[in-house]
């Protein structure tokens, strides 16, 4: 990430994509309506935790720290959509 700005963005750009998805497997396949509910509130949680850690960093370590949660996460996020569908 380039900066703060940058990061602020791209967390909010995966959140987004989790909560669209979630929303095209509702209407799709309504049994994973509770599944897809539980995600959404999941994403919305990591949100907010990581918009507090980023107020909270104080230099590149921390936020090297920042991005390497949010790299991780995605990449968990993934398996976990692609199980839903």
């Amino acid at each position: 990430m380039a900066n703060v700005r940058d990061l602020k963005r791209s967390i909010n750009r995966m959140i987004y994509d989790v909560v669209d998805e979630c929303y095209i497997i509702q209407l799709y396949n309504a049994s994973k309506t509770e599944e897809s509910d539980a995600f959404i509130d999941d994403a919305a949680d990591f949100q907010e935790e990581i918009m507090s850690e980023i107020k909270k960093a104080k230099g590149k370590k921390d936020f090297k720290a920042i991005v390497e949660k949010v790299e991780k996460t995605q990449e968990e996020w993934v398996k976990r959509l692609n199980k839903m569908q």
